[in-house]
């Protein structure tokens, strides 16, 4: 066990996407088309909410595709295989029986 065994490292990386506002102005977008049809009345008619949810809805979705495109063509093309396997270790039980029962 004392032994002094070199553990490759890995070269595998992990790319974590950017932030964005997309997926918040999507959500915002999609409640104002849905809940804009009971807001008739209130300064402009529903359907115009409405029709001002899915403009804004539509943006940001144009906007997540666009940022994840552009996420996915800003990746390496290509990694070094190289995996950081653990050495593995022998594991001995003992076969004496700490009861009188049999084992198994």
């Amino acid at each position: 066990m004392s032994e002094n065994r070199q553990i490759p490292t890995s070269s595998e990386t992990i790319q974590a996407p950017r932030s964005s506002w997309g997926p918040a102005f999507f959500a915002v977008g999609a409640i104002g088309a849905v809940a804009g049809i009971y807001a008739n009345g209130f300064v402009f008619s529903a359907f115009i909410w409405s029709y001002i949810g899915i403009i804004v809805l539509l943006f940001a979705f144009r906007a997540i595709v666009r940022t994840s495109v552009r996420s996915y063509f800003s990746l390496p093309r290509r990694q070094e295989a190289r995996p950081a396997t653990l050495p593995v270790e022998q594991i001995y039980l003992d076969s004496r029986s700490t009861s009188g029962r049999p084992q198994g």
